[in-house]
């Protein structure tokens, strides 16, 4: 099964460019400013999209009701270059990139007509940029929460996560949360080399994964562990796991305190979700 994932990095300073060198008109939403060269179709989509990616979004997870985030001069600044050729000279990024994200700032780069920006690299920014204004910057949170949470939070790939992940498990291509907890995959770079891995099993079993394959495994994994973690236990339940990572409690702590007498620490997840994936049927 063919399904693609959006390895986008976090960025949180921006490569030498110059976003005052052009002349940037406004488009003022109640969440975001779009700024463009001039005002047409692309530009207004992106703002309609912004505004319902943000209010499904922080509704999922639960933040709503927690505060009021980027209203009038918080609001998230979404600059759209006229075309490819000058989104790349200002943002510095490579020639694959059709957006990205600078966190500490809250601006958000694109190009007019982009391909997967509104459907796939907006949200997934917009998640990312939810999540670290709840979480804060300062506050450790493993990889996998982080990339989790932005690739679960699209609900239109939510099915094709579990489908993946459903036939990976089966065949006993899964990570251990050991491994899940120190995997770096942005050190991850090379798609030749063989990376060796313990598989979660019954059995200690070796894996022999390429690079990008064992990014995409990390990825979905992720995801799939946010998305049992929301769907079996509640948003509600959720956000306080996150509150209490944002106090500074160790992961443990925060997984006791969070959900009380159901997870007591990382190795009772782990074998929590196990189950969960050895007896899903792809119908919740």
């Amino acid at each position: 099964m063919k399904f693609k994932v959006f390895f986008l990095s976090l960025f949180f300073c921006f490569t030498c460019f110059s976003i005052k060198a052009l002349e940037w008109k406004e488009l003022k939403g109640e969440h975001f400013i779009i700024y463009v060269l001039k005002e047409d179709a692309f530009s207004q989509e992106a703002l309609r999209r912004a505004e319902k990616y943000y209010q499904d979004i922080a509704h999922y997870l639960g933040y709503a009701r927690y505060s009021n985030f980027w209203t009038w001069d918080n609001r998230v600044k979404i600059y759209i270059y006229p075309d490819k050729k000058s989104y790349l000279k200002y943002s510095g990024q490579p020639q694959w990139s059709e957006g990205m994200a600078n966190y500490t700032n809250k601006q958000i780069l694109t190009y007019r007509g982009a391909k997967s920006f509104l459907d796939s690299i907006l949200p997934h920014e917009i998640t990312h940029l939810l999540f670290r204004d709840f979480i804060g910057f300062e506050s450790k949170v493993p990889l996998w929460l982080d990339e989790g949470v932005a690739q679960w939070a699209q609900e239109k790939d939510r099915r094709k996560i579990m489908e993946f992940m459903k036939q990976s498990f089966d065949k006993g291509i899964v990570l251990s949360f050991k491994d899940m907890m120190n995997i770096d995959v942005n050190k991850i770079n090379s798609i030749d080399s063989i990376h060796i891995r313990y598989a979660l099993q019954k059995e200690p079993t070796l894996m022999f994964l390429s690079g990008d394959n064992l990014v995409k495994l990390f990825y979905l994994q992720s995801a799939s562990l946010v998305g049992f973690l929301i769907e079996r236990y509640g948003n509600s339940r959720f956000t306080d796991f996150c509150r209490y990572l944002k106090r500074g409690e160790p992961l443990d702590s925060a997984l006791r305190k969070a959900y009380p007498k159901l997870i007591n620490n990382l190795d009772q997840l782990q074998s929590l979700w196990f189950s969960y994936m050895e007896n899903y049927k792809g119908d919740e």
